[in-house]
């Protein structure tokens, strides 16, 4: 698919770049991975478009004669992974240099409360920016009968995958509703999976967070009837009461083929997250090139998510410490005074 192929761009590109200015170079030369999701979500195509944005590997053609505009000598790559909580831990445990995370996932990881109550606060995960709003998708056959959250009780649902932030965040909707994992028939499911299982009339329904147009959905709506199963009414509205990281969100009619009509549904945003280990000036250079026109351009071309990227809304919702290479960024751009 394209998008996963836009994925590798960053690092494909980059690497060429890296190995044609020889051995000489190479200790100029840094990596630095970004852990997005699985790859029919919308992170890892975005985590493509980055890394492509922030490399700069030695011997690069400078950016003012229409060369690389990223960090110097930095070889940026998107790896797939689980999700928001597999990449907190992953940087937690110094495999990741930097990865993808829904807003409360991010707040509960450096707070040590809610998911990571038992694990314990992961005190050294730091904001570069936050991206963009990831919605909630609840995706359902036509003719499954399910027009509410509360019409899952009984059906064969996707919950995603161990690891990932959707996961945790339906278990949440499933409560605010009266329900449990133990109510429906739950798998835990990539969304590819289940949307395969879906088209074989082996799945009912199937959770996903992620901005729209998420690949997966897309693709399932040009070959099976489908539809948004909206969270909203008194429900949600005592979920958003209850979780502030939650916020009203509408997916607009014609996002996906055969659904009409806008639907109510909640979000979380989508941040890029570091570890506090990461050196300064490295993270202040990547912040600087995500911002610059150069990027703009990239992110606006390359995906339908990447026009709702913006430096304007890079701090929204951040609950958790910018890094003080970003900090230092965003008050030199006056974002931060």
């Amino acid at each position: 698919m394209i998008f996963q192929k836009l994925a590798r761009i960053g690092a494909a590109a980059a690497l060429v770049g890296a190995l044609a200015v020889g051995i000489s170079s190479a200790q100029d030369m840094q990596f630095f991975r970004i852990a997005t999701g699985g790859t029919a979500g919308t992170y890892f195509p975005i985590g493509g478009l980055i890394a492509n944005a922030i490399s700069n590997p030695p011997g690069s053609r400078a950016c003012d004669e229409g060369g690389s505009c990223g960090a110097p000598g930095l070889v940026a790559t998107a790896v797939a992974s689980n999700g928001s909580v597999a990449n907190v831990n992953g940087i937690a445990g110094g495999s990741l240099e930097s990865g993808f995370s829904q807003s409360d996932v991010a707040f509960w990881a450096h707070s040590g409360t809610g998911i990571f109550a038992e694990k314990g606060a992961v005190e050294k995960v730091r904001a570069i920016a936050n991206l963009y709003p990831e919605s909630i998708h609840l995706v359902a056959r036509a003719d499954a009968g399910i027009k509410s959250v509360a019409d899952l009780k009984g059906k064969k649902v996707s919950l995603d995958e161990p690891g990932s932030g959707t996961l945790v965040d339906a278990r949440l909707i499933l409560e605010a509703y009266g329900l449990s994992e133990s109510d429906v028939e739950a798998e835990f499911l990539k969304p590819n999976q289940a949307a395969d299982l879906m088209r074989d009339g082996n799945m009912d329904a199937f959770f996903f967070v992620g901005g729209y147009p998420a690949g997966a959905i897309t693709e399932l709506a040009t070959s099976l009837a489908i539809t948004l199963v909206p969270v909203a009414g008194p429900e949600a509205s005592d979920m958003l009461g209850k979780y502030k990281f939650f916020s009203k969100h509408v997916v607009p009619a014609g996002t996906y083929k055969g659904v009409d009509a806008d639907t109510e549904t909640v979000s979380v945003g989508a941040q890029w997250i570091t570890s506090a280990d990461q050196k300064d000036d490295l993270v202040y250079e990547i912040t600087k090139a995500l911002w610059n026109k150069n990027s703009r351009a990239l992110l606006d071309a390359g995906h339908a998510k990447g026009k709702s990227i913006t430096l304007e809304t890079a701090l929204d919702g951040i609950g958790i410490p910018l890094h003080p290479g970003a900090e230092r960024f965003y008050k030199e751009a006056g974002e931060l005074k």
